[in-house]
C-alpha cells in the first residue's frame, strides 16, 4: 500500500496530525518536497511538536521516516529541529531516519538571496517565509545545486563550493550589493552541521523499492497543499516545488512506483498564510474571531493566518488536482461558535458567475458567492462516532461531500491525537 496524504487547499489544513494518527498503521513515512518554509503541528502524549523538515512519523519509535530527493533541506535548521525531538525524549537513528543523498542543500547565501528579493521587491513581494526555498530551487535546475551525497567527498565538495559561491556572489554583491560570501566559510558551515547526518544519508530508493517488494506500507507527507504547487497552484504566488500526489514517488525516490491511494487534507473553513489572491478572505471582526477560535498562526514563522469560509470553488480544484480517493476535513469544532456558517459557493469573475476556479487576472478580482448553512451552537470535541454529532454538523459534512465530489472519511474534532471520527460512505 503506497498513500499520499496531501492538502487539498492553501497548505495548513492539518496534514501532519494526520500523518502522525495513521503512521500507526504504516512501516515507512516519506517526506518528498519543500524545506523548513511550512510547519506540521502535532500533538500526542508526549506533547506539542512542530514539524519544519523531519516527517511526521518521526514521533512513532516503530516507524521509518525518509527524507527524500524532492526536498531541500538546511542542515542547521535540521541540526536544531533533531536536537528539539531528542530532548523531548524521541529517540532518532539510521535505523529510523534515512535522508536521500539526493535532495539539495540550502545554504546561508540561498537565505539571505530570499530575504534581498523580499526587500527589493516592497510592497510587490511574494510573502516568502525567507527560508531560502525559492533560491535553492532555482539552484537546484540551474545545476548549481550543492547534495547531501557531496558531503561524503571533502575535497572534491571544497573545489565545487568554491565555484559557486564565485558565481552566487555575482549577484549577492554584485546585484544587490550586499557583502559577498566566502566559500570557506559556507564550507566549514556544512562540515559543522552535517558531522552528525553522514550515518543518515544514503540511497534511499534502494531503500524503498526494498520496502515496496517486502510489502511494506509506505506513507508519502506532502507539505503545503494544491493551490500552493508551482505548476497548478496560484502562481506566482506558490511555494517552488511540486505538492501535488503525483510527484510523491519521484520526490521520494522511486519514481518507478504508482500510489494506490491519495487522502485529501481540507479544514472545515480557509485559512492562508502568504500573499496572493484568496477569493475567501474574511476581515475585521469577523477574521479576528476565526483567527482566535482556530489559533491560525503559521507553524513555521509565526505570521497570522488569513482566514474565511470553506471555499467549495478552490477545494473542489484542490480534490481534482491532487487525484484524491478520499478526505479527511480537520477542525470542525472551530466552527462551534458560529450561529451560521458561511460557505463560499461560487465565484464573481467581473460580473460572470462560476463555480471553476480561475487563474491569473480571472482569480485575481474574483469575489466570493456565499450561502450560510445552520450553525451547531455546541461542544463537538467529545464525539467519537457519526451518530454523536449534532444534525447540523452532520448536515454541513455531507454538504462539503457533495459539493467537492469525493469521499469525506475523516473528521478531527480537536487538536489530540484520538480527537477524529469516521464517517460511513
Amino acid at each position: 500500500m503506497l498513500t499520499a496524504i496531501v492538502g487539498i487547499n492553501w497548505g495548513d489544513e492539518g496534514k501532519g496530525r494526520m500523518v502522525d494518527l495513521m503512521a500507526a498503521d504504516y512501516d515507512v513515512v516519506c517526506r518528498y518536497q519543500g524545506g523548513n518554509n511550512a510547519g506540521h503541528t502535532v500533538i500526542n502524549e508526549s506533547g506539542k511538536f512542530i514539524l519544519n523538515l523531519l516527517p511526521s512519523g518521526i514521533l512513532r519509535s516503530d516507524v521509518v521516516n525518509v527524507m527524500g530527493n524532492g526536498m531541500v533541506i538546511d542542515i542547521e535548521h535540521l541540526h536544531k529541529e533533531l536536537s528539539s525531538l531528542r530532548k523531548a525524549g524521541i529517540k532518532i537513528t539510521p535505523e529510523n531516519l534515512k535522508i536521500s543523498d539526493k535532495a539539495i542543500i540550502c545554504l546561508p547565501y540561498h537565505v539571505k538571496q530570499d530575504v534581498l528579493e523580499e526587500e527589493r521587491l516592497k510592497d510587490m513581494k511574494f510573502g516568502s517565509t525567507r527560508r531560502g526555498i525559492a533560491p535553492v530551487y532555482g539552484d537546484k535546475y540551474l545545476k548549481k545545486g550543492i547534495r547531501m551525497g557531496d558531503l561524503s567527498n571533502k575535497e572534491a565538495l571544497k573545489e565545487r563550493l568554491e565555484h559557486i559561491v564565485e558565481w552566487k556572489n555575482l549577484l549577492i554583491a554584485g546585484g544587490y550589493k550586499s557583502v559577498e560570501f566566502d566559500p570557506q566559510d559556507m564550507y566549514d558551515w556544512l562540515i559543522k552541521y552535517s558531522e552528525e547526518l553522514k550515518d543518515y544519508i544514503c540511497d534511499v530508493g534502494l531503500f524503498l523499492n526494498e520496502a515496496v517488494k517486502q510489502n511494506k506500507k509506505i506513507m508519502f507527507e506532502a507539505q503545503l497543499g494544491a493551490l500552493r504547487d508551482i505548476d497548478f497552484g496560484i502562481y506566482p504566488y506558490t511555494s517552488s516545488s511540486s505538492t501535488i500526489a503525483a510527484y510523491a514517488p519521484i520526490g521520494s525516490g522511486i519514481p518507478g512506483k504508482k500510489l494506490d491511494n491519495t487522502l485529501g487534507i481540507m479544514k472545515a473553513y480557509s485559512s492562508c498564510v502568504g500573499e496572493g489572491p484568496f477569493t475567501c478572505e474574511m476581515f475585521g471582526k469577523e477574521a479576528e474571531d476565526l483567527r482566535e477560535a482556530g489559533g491560525e498562526y503559521g507553524a513555521a514563522t509565526g505570521r497570522p493566518r488569513r482566514v474565511g469560509p470553506f471555499d467549495i470553488v478552490a477545494s473542489k480544484y484542490g480534490v481534482s488536482v491532487q487525484g484524491a480517493d478520499e478526505l479527511a476535513l480537520t477542525k470542525l469544532d472551530v466552527m462551534s461558535y458560529m450561529d451560521k456558517v458561511p460557505v463560499v459557493v461560487a465565484y464573481d469573475v467581473n460580473g460572470k458567475i462560476t463555480k471553476d476556479f480561475p487563474t491569473g487576472e480571472e482569480l485575481a478580482v474574483a469575489k466570493p458567492v456565499i450561502e450560510y448553512k445552520e450553525g451547531w451552537k455546541c461542544d463537538i470535541s467529545k464525539c467519537r462516532k457519526e451518530s454523536d454529532l449534532p444534525r447540523e454538523a452532520y448536515d454541513y459534512i455531507k454538504y462539503l461531500e457533495k459539493e467537492v465530489g469525493c469521499y469525506i472519511k475523516y473528521v478531527s474534532v480537536g487538536a489530540e491525537r484520538e480527537d477524529y471520527l469516521v464517517m460511513s460512505k
